[in-house]
C-alpha cells in the first residue's frame, strides 16, 4: 500500500475510533487508534490515543496474556508514550462556552446582531488565535474552532447573514452527543475551518498546521439506499436541469462585455468616464435601447469590479503586514508597505465620479 493509501486508511481508523469513543467503547477506540499509528503516524492520532487511554477505567483495559509474542516485544522494547498536551482553565472554559452554551452564531463570536463586518472579523481573529487546535489542546477545541469558522463565514457574507437573521437561528440541530451543531441547513460555510483561518491569517500563522490536520470532510461511511430512494433523490436534479434549460430560452445575451472576445470584438468607450467596452458586430443595427443608460450600467459594473479587486488587494496587504508584525519580520513588513495595488490605483482616478464614491 502506498504512503497516501496508508494515510487515507489511517484517517478512516481515526474516524471509527472517534465514533467508538463517543459511545463509550474505549477498547475499540484504542485498538483503531493504534492501527492508525502503525499505518501513518500523526500527532492527531497520538493525542486522541492519550485521551482514550486516560478515559479507560483502571484495570479494565485489554491485556495480552504473558508469554505471547506481542507481550515479549512490548517488554523488550516498550513503545514511547506521547506526552499529554496541557491546556489552561481559560482555554477549556472558552471551548465549553462555544460547544455547550452558545445558541447562535452571534453568541459564538460574542458580538451583537448590530455588529459590523469589521466587528465580526475582529471577534473571529481573537477567538481563532485562542481556539486553534495547534494552540488550544482542550477537549472539544476542534469542534469549537469549526463553529467559530462557520459563524464568521456566514456573518461576513451579506446575503447569508440576511437569510440567517430571518430564519437561521430558528433551526439549530442537536449533534449526536454533548456538542451543539450550528450548521443549520443553508448556512454552512463553503470553506473548511482551516481554509477560513488561512484566509484571515495566512498559512504560516501556526507553522506545521495543514488544512487536513484538524478539519475533515464528511465521514466516508457507505449509506444504504434502495432503488426507489435513488430515483427520488435524482428527481430534484432533473427538475433543476429542466428549469435551467427553460429559463435559457427567455434570457437574452448581454449587450456588452468588459473584455474582448470572439463574440464581442468591436471596441467602444463610454462618454463619461472613458471606460472601454466591447460589443457585437451588429450592435449599431440591432440595439434599440438608450445608449446613455447602457453606458451608465457599464460604468457602474466596471467601478464595482474595481472596488472588489481593490478590497482583495488591501486584505492581502494587511494580512502580510499583520503576519510580519506578529513574527517580527521587518523585511516582510517593508515589502507589504511597498506592495502596489493596481486596482486601488485605478479606482482612485474615479473617486470624483458619482459611481466611484
Amino acid at each position: 500500500m502506498t504512503i497516501e493509501g496508508n494515510k487515507d486508511e489511517a484517517e478512516r481508523c481515526i474516524e471509527i475510533a472517534q465514533n467508538a469513543f463517543s459511545i463509550g467503547n474505549y477498547e475499540k477506540a484504542e485498538r483503531f487508534l493504534m492501527k492508525a499509528e502503525r499505518l501513518y503516524p500523526t500527532a492527531r492520532a497520538k493525542d486522541l490515543l492519550t485521551v482514550v487511554r486516560a478515559a479507560i477505567p483502571s484495570g479494565t483495559s485489554k491485556k495480552t496474556p504473558p508469554g505471547t509474542p506481542d507481550d515479549v516485544r512490548r517488554r523488550k522494547a516498550p513503545p514511547p508514550q506521547a506526552p499529554q498536551k496541557e491546556y489552561s482553565t481559560e482555554q477549556l472554559e472558552a471551548v465549553r462556552r462555544i460547544n455547550t452554551k452558545c445558541k447562535d452564531y452571534y453568541e459564538i463570536l460574542g458580538v451583537s446582531k448590530e455588529a459590523t463586518d469589521s466587528d465580526v472579523k475582529k471577534a473571529y481573529k481573537k477567538l481563532a488565535l485562542q481556539l486553534h487546535p495547534d494552540k488550544n489542546h482542550a477537549p472539544g477545541a476542534v469542534e469549537a474552532f469549526k463553529a467559530i469558522g462557520n459563524a464568521a463565514a456566514v456573518l461576513t457574507d451579506p446575503e447569508k447573514r440576511k437569510h440567517y437573521d430571518l430564519r437561521g437561528h430558528e433551526v439549530p440541530t442537536q449533534a449526536t452527543h454533548t456538542h451543539h451543531q450550528y450548521y443549520a441547513r443553508g448556512f454552512e460555510s463553503d470553506l473548511t475551518a482551516e481554509e477560513l483561518f488561512n484566509m484571515f491569517f495566512g498559512a504560516t500563522a501556526f507553522p506545521g498546521a495543514g488544512p487536513a490536520a484538524y478539519t475533515r470532510r464528511r465521514a466516508r461511511e457507505p449509506e444504504q439506499r434502495d432503488g426507489h430512494g435513488g430515483l427520488v433523490q435524482l428527481l430534484p436534479v432533473v427538475v433543476l436541469v429542466l428549469l435551467s434549460m427553460m429559463s435559457g430560452l427567455f434570457i437574452s445575451e448581454p449587450v456588452f462585455s468588459l473584455t474582448p472576445t470572439a463574440k464581442y470584438p468591436i471596441p467602444r468607450e463610454t462618454v463619461n468616464l472613458k471606460i472601454p467596452y466591447y460589443v457585437k458586430d451588429n450592435f449599431h443595427t440591432d440595439y434599440q435601447g438608450s445608449l446613455r443608460r447602457l453606458e451608465m450600467a457599464i460604468e457602474e459594473e466596471y467601478i464595482g469590479n474595481l472596488r472588489h479587486a481593490c478590497q482583495r488587494e488591501r486584505n492581502y496587504r494587511d494580512n502580510m503586514a499583520w503576519k510580519a508584525r506578529n513574527f517580527g519580520d521587518t523585511n516582510q513588513y517593508a515589502e507589504a508597505q511597498r506592495m502596489r495595488m493596481p486596482s486601488c490605483e485605478k479606482l482612485s482616478k474615479y473617486q470624483r465620479d458619482p459611481y466611484g464614491k
